[in-house]
């Protein structure tokens, strides 16, 4: 069993963007990332924090736009349409979840597709659907990179996903499909899960709910990837029974330190790669 370091990763990416952002420098392009940020949430507040500092490592220049839980839906649509007309700002950021009462969706679609670095545009996803050059949600983007950076091969492999949101399982499913992989997506519906799980070489599990996959759902010598972000007894832990499941599997995610680190270092690169384009 090998660990898939998210951290290690991570940190080479943010080498290769700060040379980015600094040859942009030099051809007169600034790196602007905007972060909109709705309410007090203090778990949106240390998100914000990470991915702030992080933008402060590689050369990124974020601009807040702070605004209270009240605000009107189109005072928060006028904010966000006036961040995608300002050449400065490279890429938009809005933090969710949004408070109560607002429509988060009409908010999104304020952002232009070329300014959308978190990849949940329609046009963004349709063309990733399509499989046409695309911005793509930041997490599953950075669960591929993280597989890339170890060689681990996808193509011809059985791909499991759990879990179907778009933020994480279709367009995690979609990458895996595009890289040529045999995929099934599963969810709190599907009938005989365990049994479809263990055929996975590759298992992705996304559904947000501790110790989700145990030991008998993972056939011997797969690739196991933990997007889960839990809370229990004031520890983070995974969807992964991490000590169970681990020596079962040729290569596993931490939780904390795995996929985490890998999507705020992807949502930097998708910064850079929209100041590139717009350049």
């Amino acid at each position: 069993m090998k660990l898939l370091d998210g951290k290690l990763c991570a940190a080479e990416v943010r080498a290769e963007l700060k040379a980015r952002v600094a040859s942009l420098a030099a051809r007169g392009k600034r790196v602007g990332l905007a972060v909109v940020r709705i309410g007090d949430d203090p778990a949106s507040e240390i998100y914000i924090r990470n991915k702030v500092r992080a933008c402060e490592e590689v050369g990124i220049a974020p601009l807040f736009r702070l605004l209270p839980a009240g605000t009107p839906q189109r005072m928060a649509e006028d904010v966000v349409k006036a961040l995608a007309a300002d050449p400065e700002v490279c890429g938009i950021l809005v933090q969710l979840p949004l408070p109560a009462g607002l429509d988060e969706a009409r908010i999104l679609q304020c952002i232009p597709a070329e300014k959308d670095v978190d990849g949940f545009s329609a046009e963004n996803f349709g063309r990733l659907a399509a499989g046409r050059p695309a911005t793509v949600a930041c997490t599953p983007q950075g669960v591929m990179e993280l597989l890339r950076r170890n060689c681990i091969p996808v193509a011809g492999k059985h791909a499991v996903v759990i879990g179907r949101s778009n933020i994480v399982g279709r367009p995690m499913a979609l990458l895996l499909l595009n890289a040529d992989a045999t995929v099934t997506v599963c969810h709190s519906k599907t009938r005989g899960l365990a049994a479809l799980c263990r055929e996975a070489d590759l298992l992705v599990s996304a559904v947000g709910t501790p110790n989700f996959v145990t030991a008998d759902m993972v056939k011997e010598g797969a690739v196991v990837v933990d997007v889960g972000i839990n809370r229990v007894g004031g520890k983070l832990c995974g969807d992964v029974d991490f000590a169970q499941v681990a020596p079962h599997t040729s290569w596993i995610t931490p939780v904390p330190g795995g996929v985490g680190p890998m999507t705020v270092a992807m949502l930097l690169k998708n910064c850079v790669d929209a100041a590139e384009r717009q350049l």
